[in-house]
């Protein structure tokens, strides 16, 4: 999920590497590191077409880079501006608590780029097709982060107000020539999908600190469980939201279908059906509508992630429904 329109959902963006970034950035990053970088392993998947690398220094410290530039895609720089003011307050937070979130030790700004250095976390990906055992840790981390965030320790927006003018995709849709590109059964409830997606914020009350963005290469396991990195879309909501919103990814990606997965989760379980149904029909315009435009400078597959999600949270809708 991101807001206007613009996507970092799935993978298949081009990652830059460490030796392809300017000298100037290298050595303000090495400067922050506070010792020479001497190994970088770029990382793969996701949709940031910058740097994303786990380096190791020359004093044996190992970190995790992220950076990009505006002059390639401004959206980014961005996000990673955003990620570093939600990881600085939460790392107030955070002190002494063992939460599954990185910490940020630095950022850096040369000229058009900007980069943040976080501490490596010592995890991989989730293999896909997705394994039961890795969701069910995934879940688990995702309702202890529900306890320890309830309510929101920082400031952030609610998600009505961070999402409104996303979610608006079958309103969208209601008055343009696109029409005629949905498939038969959005076409026919186009007028009743665009009244009841309206709805969503009237549902979207609620005190904790979302991440929004959950995935499977925003997630590394490691050997105690789980560690939820990517923070730019922070907003507060019901903690069911965020399994709802990484329902799609999950099914299309060889997990179980969304219904299976929310029931995996106590606050799934929990959801009202109303609140539920609402949630759900936005995100299906969200992706439906998305999935229709152009694609984003430098994220060449976000379309068809995007319509993959679609035709999954149009299923689950029409379950609901």
């Amino acid at each position: 999920m991101t807001q206007s329109g613009r996507v970092l959902t799935g993978s298949g963006s081009l990652r830059m590497a460490w030796h392809q970034v300017p000298e100037s950035v290298r050595s303000s990053i090495e400067g922050s590191c506070g010792s020479r970088v001497v190994a970088a392993e770029t990382q793969h998947g996701g949709f940031s077409p910058g740097l994303a690398a786990r380096v190791r220094c020359a004093d044996g410290d190992r970190y995790f880079i992220k950076a990009g530039t505006s002059d390639l895609n401004p959206y980014s720089v961005s996000l990673h501006r955003r990620e570093a003011q939600v990881l600085t307050e939460m790392d107030r937070f955070i002190g002494d608590r063992r939460l599954p979130v990185p910490r940020l030790r630095a950022t850096v700004e040369v000229g058009s780029w900007f980069g943040l250095v976080l501490d490596d976390v010592a995890g991989y990906l989730p293999v896909t097709p997705w394994q039961n055992e890795d969701l069910q840790t995934v879940i688990a981390m995702l309702e202890g982060l529900s306890a320890a965030l309830t309510p929101a320790p920082i400031a952030v927006p609610p998600i009505a107000d961070q999402y409104d003018s996303s979610l608006s995709g079958w309103r969208t849709l209601a008055g343009t020539c696109m029409v005629d590109t949905l498939d038969p059964w959005s076409r026919a409830h186009l007028d009743e999908l665009a009244a009841l997606e309206e709805t969503w914020a009237v549902y979207s009350d609620g005190e904790t600190l979302l991440h929004t963005d959950v995935r499977q290469d925003n997630i590394l396991l490691t050997d105690t469980g789980a560690t939820l990195v990517d923070w730019a879309h922070a907003c507060r909501g019901p903690a069911f939201v965020e399994v709802v919103l990484f329902a799609p990814s999950v099914a299309i990606q060889g997990g179980p279908q969304p219904a299976e997965l929310l029931a995996m989760s106590a606050a799934g379980r929990r959801a009202d059906p109303h609140a539920l149904t609402a949630i759900v029909c936005a995100l299906a315009g969200y992706f439906t509508e998305n999935s229709l435009r152009p694609a984003p400078p430098g994220l060449p597959s976000a379309r068809s992630f995007q319509a993959a999600q679609g035709e999954i949270a149009r299923c689950w809708l029409r379950q609901l429904w």
